[in-house]
């Protein structure tokens, strides 16, 4: 079958050696929303570690701007603030619909997060109004910090686990951005429009059998660009029990 991957491990786990067509990552979300949401002109991703924005989607190479490198603003820093609140994922949209206000808070680090945090608990800010205000953080990161100022134009394509698990995350970038329901776009997949993007830029004569590739990832992958590690503790079973048993 011919197919295409993408993804920030995929080179590394198949190796340098092997043929099959590689996609960047922010291209084949692009080209994902394109084919499935052609109506959207921006894109606003938030995953467990990093956070995308694309826009100008009507372009071959639309701009783009990434947070891979810091937590902030990204499902790691909710939890993270949601941890240290005492809260669960689950009820944390609830909270945020009863908060009365929302106090302002640094959304580009955890750290500073919990620096500003902490004041408000002291003088008695409600575990509502402290999840609202979390929210409304990493919008304001999202917007200002990841987009630079650049417009978000036309209709705007949610995407990523938080902004679909947590609701309310989704209804504060709706508020600040003042968009109204033609303009917004949640798909229930929206964790698959890489995977769709890559799909599409496959190479048909580029042939891949599946049952060679489902052997390889299944025996254990080397990674071509694995970092230096020490050597194990233990080199086996048998020298940990021995280990254990001492």
């Amino acid at each position: 079958m011919a197919m295409c991957v993408t993804g920030s491990n995929a080179q590394a786990v198949l190796g340098a050696e092997d043929e099959i067509p590689y996609l960047g990552y922010i291209p084949a979300v692009a080209e994902g929303v394109r084919y499935q949401v052609p109506e959207a002109g921006s894109i606003i991703e938030i995953g467990s570690q990093g956070a995308r924005f694309i826009t100008n989607l009507e372009k071959q190479a639309p701009e783009f701007a990434v947070n891979e490198h810091c937590a902030g603003g990204t499902g790691s820093f909710f939890e993270d603030q949601m941890s240290r609140l005492g809260l669960k994922i689950e009820d944390y949209s609830l909270l945020v619909e009863q908060a009365q206000s929302v106090p302002r808070l640094s959304g580009r680090c955890a750290v500073f997060a919990k620096t500003d945090i902490q004041p408000l608990i002291n003088e008695g800010a409600t575990k509502e109004d402290l999840a609202a205000s979390i929210f409304q953080a990493v919008v304001n990161q999202t917007i200002s910090g990841l987009a630079c100022g650049k417009p978000i134009r036309g209709t705007v394509a949610f995407l990523g686990g938080p902004l679909h698990f947590l609701p309310e995350l989704k209804n504060a970038f709706i508020r600040t951005l003042r968009l109204d329901d033609e303009h917004v776009v949640a798909p229930e997949h929206s964790h698959l429009f890489a995977a769709t993007g890559a799909a599409l830029n496959h190479k048909e004569n580029i042939k891949v059998d599946i049952d060679d590739l489902y052997e390889q990832l299944s025996h254990g992958v080397q990674m071509s660009m694995e970092i230096k590690r020490l050597e194990p503790l233990f080199q086996n079973q048998e020298a940990y029990d021995k280990f254990t048993e001492r």
